[in-house]
Order: C-alpha cells, then sequence, then structure tokens
C-alpha cells in the first residue's frame, strides 16, 4: 500500500530565520530535541541548518557562534523538499538520489509544514527495523 508523506512526516518542524546566530540555533535545536532546523522567514523556506553544518562549515572554519548566522553556513537552495501529499516512495527516491536523511516538507505556497526522515520511513515500513528502534531513540535521526 502506498502511503503519503503526511501520514508519516513529523508535523510542525523546527525553524529560525536567516539572520538568527549559530549560537541560537545550535540552543533551540538542544531544547527541541532535534539535529536540524528549517531556516524560514515567514512562509518561505531559506535552506536546512543541521548540527553538523554548525560544526564543519562554522566552528571547524573558525567563525564566532555568537555572530555568525544561520543564513551564512546552512545548505541553501535547491533545497530538496516534498509536499504532504507525495508518496513515501518519492521520499525514498528523493533520499537516495541527493544522499540525504531528512528531507522538509512544505506545502504548495512553499510553507514548512513538517519534516520526513529515513527512520519514519523505516518506521513505516518495519516499525520493528533496527534503523526504525534508532531513529525513534535518536532525535537527530
Amino acid at each position: 500500500m502506498t502511503r503519503r508523506v503526511r501520514d508519516v512526516m513529523s508535523p510542525g518542524a523546527v525553524a529560525v530565520e536567516p539572520m538568527t546566530t549559530l549560537e541560537r540555533a545550535a540552543y533551540v535545536m538542544r531544547e527541541q530535541n532535534v539535529g536540524d532546523v528549517l531556516v524560514a522567514y515567514d512562509c518561505d523556506l531559506f535552506g536546512v541548518l543541521t548540527d553538523r553544518d554548525i560544526v564543519i562549515r562554522a566552528v571547524a572554519e573558525g567563525r564566532d557562534p555568537h555572530e555568525a548566522t544561520v543564513g551564512s553556513v546552512c545548505t541553501r537552495p535547491p533545497v530538496v523538499t516534498l509536499a504532504p501529499e507525495d508518496t513515501t516512495d518519492h521520499a525514498v527516491e528523493l533520499m537516495r538520489r541527493y544522499a540525504v536523511r531528512r528531507l522538509p516538507v512544505v506545502e504548495h505556497g512553499g510553507c514548512p509544514v513538517g519534516m520526513v526522515s529515513l527512520g519514519d520511513l523505516a518506521a513505516t515500513e518495519d516499525p520493528h527495523s533496527a534503523l526504525a528502534d534508532i531513529s525513534n531513540a535518536d532525535p537527530n535521526r
């Protein structure tokens, strides 16, 4: 049975604005227990910032997390996204093609409404799979 992304996604993705400092974004990630945030201004998706982006693109380059902004470090368009009505098969295809573990879910107007992760998809196919168990235990799935 083909499922829709809206049935498996984590609704209400955490978002910050492009001018947010990396320090503040890291704080938000910790408080929300997530490994990534969407970078958005109103309903315009600007990019995606992961905890790895903070480490590899900022800290390792000597940027000051108190001053550097998420807009200067995040993965920027074209950001691969899904619509809530897309199929989970399409989500898997995009994750394979672009070698990513998470995809933002946006409505037709571009407004972010959630995230779908590899773990979400694994839990859908086999709730007892090791990936589903790890993903459900790991907030950075």
